[in-house]
């Protein structure tokens, strides 16, 4: 689902380079659930966005499902997010002014009465069936970010990428995000998440540490 091949990302700052990803190489399987782990600017967030096609690298080729992120055009690559790619942040990047069901909806281009359907149905599940109708700011943390997951599942994309989901949870709010993520994961879907709560290994098939933006050797299973 995911390969990438030698990836570098340099930013020029004044007189300075600075190497966020250095000669990364990467696969992650169809179906599988990989965290990604290591210090505060490190690299994670850069290699996610640029699976996502929004980095483009400096140097190397990132290929998702199959096709060189960057070899397409700006549209293309727009359409592969919206229909292949969902993406969970920290932040939760919710519109202030919809209200939960419409924020969910917004990457529909709303209006369907399917998509709405589905939309509540999926934030039933969640449970968040008493707060369809609720701004972001009338919502919990915990409540905001799982209506952000709502909106990156409802277009059943074949992989999700988080960023940190459960960074501003409380214990409980996470475990409930991280195991929405797992049953993703169970139904077929390709994760990779970059978070530091240990919660995350519990969840993936396997942990990747990057350290200075370069990924360190797996270990080897013994026997």
């Amino acid at each position: 689902m995911i390969t990438l091949e030698n990836v570098h990302k340099v930013y020029h700052r004044a007189s300075e380079q600075v190497r966020a990803l250095d000669g990364v190489t990467l696969s992650v399987g169809r179906g599988e659930f990989v965290a990604l782990r290591g210090p505060s600017g490190c690299g994670k967030s850069t290699l996610l966005l640029t699976v996502g096609g929004m980095v483009r690298p400096t140097q190397g080729r990132a290929l998702v499902d199959g096709r060189d992120l960057y070899a397409l055009s700006l549209r293309e690559r727009a359409g592969l997010r919206a229909e292949r790619i969902g993406f969970v942040f920290q932040m939760f990047h919710l519109v202030p002014y919809l209200t939960a069901l419409e924020n969910v909806l917004v990457p529909r281009l709303a209006g369907m009465s399917a998509d709405r359907e589905a939309a509540a149905d999926l934030l039933e599940r969640l449970q968040l069936g008493p707060r369809l109708y609720h701004l972001p700011s009338e919502l919990s943390t915990g409540e905001r970010q799982r209506v952000a997951l709502v909106r990156a599942l409802l277009k059943r994309p074949a992989l999700v990428l988080a960023d940190e989901p459960i960074g501003n949870l409380d214990p409980e709010s996470g475990a409930q995000v991280m195991g929405y993520l797992a049953e993703f994961h169970r139904a077929g879907g390709t994760v990779l998440v970059v978070s530091h709560d240990p919660l995350a290994e519990q969840h993936a098939d396997r942990t990747v540490h990057m350290v200075r933006g370069r990924l360190q050797p797996e270990p080897t299973p013994a026997g």
